[in-house]
């Protein structure tokens, strides 16, 4: 990770794809999302071996969202 203007440069590999992501977060947050999400599309995964990538993606943005509705709510 370095420091580019103030923001952070963060590569992850979630799923099978590597990522770069800018941002002004810090290596341990980028690092615990990057956990987290290679966590939740594994679940995904193996309750429906059959989905794709792309799906599984979708699902897992659903839910992230979903949740965020429900903590907005309270």
């Amino acid at each position: 990770m370095s420091n580019i203007d103030g923001n952070q440069r963060f590569k992850a590999k979630i799923g099978n794809k590597n990522y770069t992501f800018v941002g002004k977060s810090s290596f341990e947050h980028m690092k615990t999302v990057t956990d987290l999400m290679n966590d939740q599309l594994n679940k995904i995964k193996e309750l429906s071996p059959s989905i794709d990538n792309d799906d599984a993606a979708i699902l897992l943005a659903f839910n992230a969202i979903s949740d965020q509705v429900k903590m907005q709510k309270n």
